[in-house]
């Protein structure tokens, strides 16, 4: 069976404040090396924005959480693409205008966030993706994601291999 490579926009958060849910808007923008405009994320850093599956999110439901899009303060919640499958490098199309990098999966908690006592669990740090933003634009539910093949030169370009679906290696 062959691998799903694209998929669609399930929503879109933001939130003026690290660490807390994010709200769901119709729309927002990404700007270039910066992330969602209005999103306390956003900046010049390699976790620009955040991305979750809605099976991610559907899983947690059927584990008796009462959980929603922008609840483990994820920016971009996606349906039909498995995100799991992604290695950081790889590039990811949102859109006509929007290419993604993914510079991180999950992210280490060394304590229990806001997230976790609002939502009963963070999966984040197991299933969350982070990407700089390369090409900027509108992002809006129902928008098409696809994921790219691997282009040589990008962010994990030299990086030990055993290091590459990790972190950045800079």
């Amino acid at each position: 069976m062959k691998e799903q490579s694209k998929g669609v926009v399930a929503a879109v958060s933001v939130a003026a404040e690290r660490g807390m849910k994010k709200r769901n808007v119709p729309f927002a923008v990404l700007k270039k090396d910066h992330g969602i405009i209005g999103d306390a994320h956003a900046g010049d850093w390699h976790r620009q924005v955040s991305l979750l599956a809605m099976e991610s999110v559907e899983k947690m439901r059927q584990k008796g959480f009462d959980v929603h899009p922008g609840d483990f303060a994820e920016n971009i919640n996606v349906k039909g693409l498995d995100l799991l499958r992604i290695k950081v490098g790889q590039k990811v199309r949102i859109g006509e205008d929007i290419l993604l990098e993914i510079s991180q999966i999950g992210k280490e908690c060394h304590e229990r966030c806001r997230i976790y006592y609002q939502a009963g669990d963070c999966i984040m740090p197991r299933e969350g993706l982070f990407a700089k933003v390369i090409s900027g634009g509108r992002i809006r539910v129902g928008d098409e994601i696809e994921i790219l093949e691997n282009l040589p030169g990008g962010i994990h370009a030299g990086c030990p291999e055993n290091d590459q679906n990790k972190h950045i290696c800079l």
